[in-house]
């Protein structure tokens, strides 16, 4: 990015290597505060025509509104307002609602800032967030100095709201290994660093995912539209497996989110180093592609989500890096889980690893959060090693080992316990919560709790669709892989699916896709559980009926609860 501030629908982008200021008349004469007036203009004409029709009484021309605008709030910052004589003066109240009202559009868009580094060391690093906490002060003191100029006194409540940004990236180039096939990529900037001001509330076009992931014939990467400068990428560690998420700036409230889901690779994580796989989201080709491609010359995953109001979604970035992830991993002889996984540290000083698989809807963090509620005497804490997808693999023993992908939970509030979203507010990323659908990204795993070996105490299906209640263990492994492999629910209408749905394996993320790579892993697998006697079974969640079956997943929590505890495997 090189212009000084981008602005797109309801974002903007400042970018303070072209442009940055220091002080109250540095800002008022930046191009930062001339386009944002353009923008605030456009939106008064049709939101506040009241205050449109005072700021035009005189002229019909923006450009003298925005220089006469501009006129006013130099000499307020310098001079009082009773020894200034000026038109938009003489109605002081109603240029206060000016004030006021630009100020709540100011702080309605998302606001972000990127800083460019040649070199990212620690020096640098605290310069960056010096040097957004400062923008955030010159903001709010122009706000205040004029508000009070205006009024003739100060405030004597002060509210210390972001005025600035609500994330700040550093960014750096990463000298990593890059085919000949994708030099485009070579020189386009990495996130090194990002400050979030949490919590931080993100609004999107879409609250749910409609579309599928699809096999491509062709590369991706011949589809990419580089543009000027108009990308970067934030390197991912997804479990054990690096992507590079390549952004197109239209898309930064979703980079944003990503640091909050999934782990930022190192600048040593990346050097040197061919990534596992590329992501392109955002790409504007003019489709709405969601496709993905293996690029088995330079064994490399490649995907793409095309831009699209349907893709403004934190969905599909998620989802989008997970696919890539579970391909990835299939390859390795590694099967993709979707479902959620925790330790369960009981307080006669037993763990208990319990693992959950379940389509979108089907109950499995809900579960987590129902044991949480009814064993606080005999569970003593919890650690969380996935949410959403993981992992099960064999080591050269033969023991079977579970890891996760994500270092952050992406949620429904409808479906958390109240309070349980705000447990981790300082911390937490949500969107769209006057929407349905309403969802959070909230901490769930340390990166180093996500990539370890877990042992797997009781793998169950989160079964969200029969009205039974409890849990049923199966018999033998034929049982328990039909359940498993045809993978029904009753979708919640969270994504394009609504009514009761069967998806292979639970899990559209590369395993439906790639059925002939996962059936033989998944054979393995559940043979190697049956063999090892590690109890298989499906818990009932009751979400799809009626009332989700009167308190019907705190019954299925109580019996699995009752069963791993007893069961000494």
């Amino acid at each position: 990015m090189k212009e000084p501030c981008y602005f797109h629908d309801h974002e903007v982008i400042l970018n303070y290597s072209a442009e940055f200021v220091t002080s109250t008349s540095q800002l008022l004469d930046s191009q930062v505060f001339n386009e944002f007036l353009d923008h605030y203009l456009t939106y008064l004409d049709s939101h506040r025509r009241d205050l449109r029709a005072f700021l035009y009484k005189n002229t019909d021309e923006r450009k003298k509104v925005k220089e006469d605008l501009k006129n006013v709030l130099h000499v307020l910052l310098l001079m009082n307002m009773n020894k200034v004589d000026m038109p938009y003066l003489q109605l002081p109240e109603t240029m206060q609602d000016v004030i006021e009202e630009g100020y709540r559009y100011w702080n309605s868009l998302q606001r972000f800032s990127v800083l460019y580094a040649q070199r990212a060391d620690s020096y640098q690093t605290n310069s960056f967030m010096n040097v957004d906490n400062q923008i955030n002060e010159v903001a709010r003191n122009f706000f205040r100095t004029v508000e009070a100029k205006i009024t003739g006194r100060a405030d004597n409540v002060y509210r210390q709201i972001q005025a600035g940004t609500n994330a700040s990236l550093l960014m750096q180039k990463y000298a990593w290994k890059c085919p000949k096939e994708y030099q485009e990529l070579a020189d386009i900037d990495f996130v090194h660093t990002i400050m979030v001001r949490t919590p931080l509330i993100i609004h999107t076009k879409s609250n749910k995912r409609t579309n599928t992931f699809a096999p491509s014939d062709h590369n991706p990467v011949l589809d990419f539209k580089k543009g000027d400068d108009d990308w970067f990428c934030f390197p991912a560690l997804v479990g054990e497996v690096l992507i590079f998420v390549y952004f197109h700036k239209d898309e930064m409230s979703s980079c944003v989110a990503t640091s909050g889901l999934f782990q930022l690779a190192r600048e040593e994580d990346c050097r040197g180093r061919k990534p596992d796989a590329i992501l392109f989201f955002g790409n504007p080709d003019g489709t709405k592609d969601t496709v993905y491609y293996h690029d088995t010359d330079n064994h490399i995953w490649i995907g793409k989500t095309s831009a699209s109001p349907e893709i403004d979604y934190f969905g599909y970035t998620k989802k989008s890096i997970l696919t890539l992830h579970n391909l990835a991993m299939m390859e390795r002889g590694w099967l993709p889980i979707h479902g959620a996984m925790v330790n369960l540290y009981l307080k006669d000083g037993r763990k208990k690893g319990l693992m959950f698989m379940g389509d979108s809807g089907a109950g499995k963090s809900e579960t987590i959060e129902a044991l949480s509620n009814l064993a606080s005497d005999q569970i003593d804490h919890q650690e969380t090693v996935f949410d959403d997808m993981g992992t099960i693999h064999m080591d050269e023993d033969g023991n079977l080992w579970a890891q996760g992908t994500e270092i952050g939970a992406f949620v429904r509030l409808d479906d958390l316990d109240k309070g349980t979203a705000y447990k981790d507010l300082d911390r937490s990323i949500f969107f769209n919560p006057d929407k349905k659908n309403a969802r959070v990204v909230m901490p769930a795993a340390p990166y180093k709790v996500v990539i370890k070996n877990h042992p797997i105490d009781c793998f169950v299906y989160a079964n969200n669709y029969d009205d039974k209640r409890g849990m049923h263990v199966f018999a033998n492994e034929e049982e328990a892989k039909n359940v498993f492999i045809q993978g029904k629910r009753f979708a919640l209408g969270t994504t394009q699916e609504k009514g009761l749905s069967t998806t292979f394996f639970a899990n559209p993320f590369g395993p439906m896709q790639e059925q002939n790579i996962c059936k033989p892993l998944i054979d393995k697998m559940f043979a190697a559980l049956f063999e090892k006697g590690i109890p298989v079974g499906e818990v009932y969640t009751c979400l799809g009926l009626p009332d989700k079956g009167d308190h019907g997943i705190d019954k299925g929590a109580q019996a699995l609860l009752d069963f791993v505890i007893n069961n000494d495997k």
